[in-house]
């Protein structure tokens, strides 16, 4: 059974690493967004959407066991969206994502969303080619979560806590979620926002522009 998660791993990751190679050569910027389900990955990317349109070209991978609903919610923007329905998969994987930018056809310096199934463990195996994994968490789920899912912030660029205009009306604790997160990724970003009410928004947008 290693012998296989091996092989799986790594065919995923040949793949990921051509992936790689187009998204360098065509200079597009892919962006890994990874959550449980709930956390807010679809709102975010529509108010990211709405604050960079005009600013530069965009384009979204959507990864979910079922449904056109999340895609359908991105082609309201007007941004190209490609919809990828995993089955009984909890994660999207690099032939996934190949054959989804095959179909968007991205232009040259596309800022690439993919947004992955909603999980915070099968996602965190399997590399994309993208530039940067985002782990998303909302403040409704617990501050706890760092340190239960540990693999998936170990190998995230950055960590968005979503949902801050609720933090009156929960249980959580901003400070425990940083050392928890910290703890586990100490070179880890992170970044406290509301898609919602746009509270803390410009820091996230600040970050994309300054990756390039």
């Amino acid at each position: 059974m290693i012998l296989l998660e091996k092989d799986i791993l790594g065919r995923n990751n040949l793949v990921a690493s051509r992936n790689s190679g187009y998204f360098e050569a065509k200079e597009i910027l892919a962006l890994n967004l990874m959550s449980s389900p709930g956390s807010g990955k679809t709102t975010l990317l529509e108010a990211t959407i709405g604050l960079l349109k005009g600013e530069r070209k965009m384009a979204v991978i959507e990864g979910d066991q079922q449904t056109m609903n999340d895609a359908e919610r991105i082609d309201r923007t007007g941004v190209p969206v490609v919809q990828v329905n995993t089955g009984d998969g909890c994660h999207l994987d690099a032939e996934m994502i190949r054959q989804a930018v095959e179909k968007l056809q991205p232009e040259q310096k596309t800022l690439l969303f993919i947004e992955n199934v909603g999980n915070l463990v099968c996602p965190s195996l399997f590399e994309l080619g993208e530039r940067s994994r985002i782990v998303i968490i909302s403040v409704t789920e617990g501050d706890d979560k760092p340190v239960k899912y540990p693999t998936m912030f170990q190998y995230a660029q950055l960590c968005i806590i979503n949902k801050t205009d609720l933090l009156p009306y929960v249980d959580f604790d901003m400070q425990k979620v940083s050392e928890y997160a910290l703890g586990v990724n100490p070179e880890l970003e992170m970044l406290a926002l509301s898609a919602k009410s746009g509270e803390g928004m410009d820091k996230w947008i600040s970050w994309i522009r300054n990756l390039g």
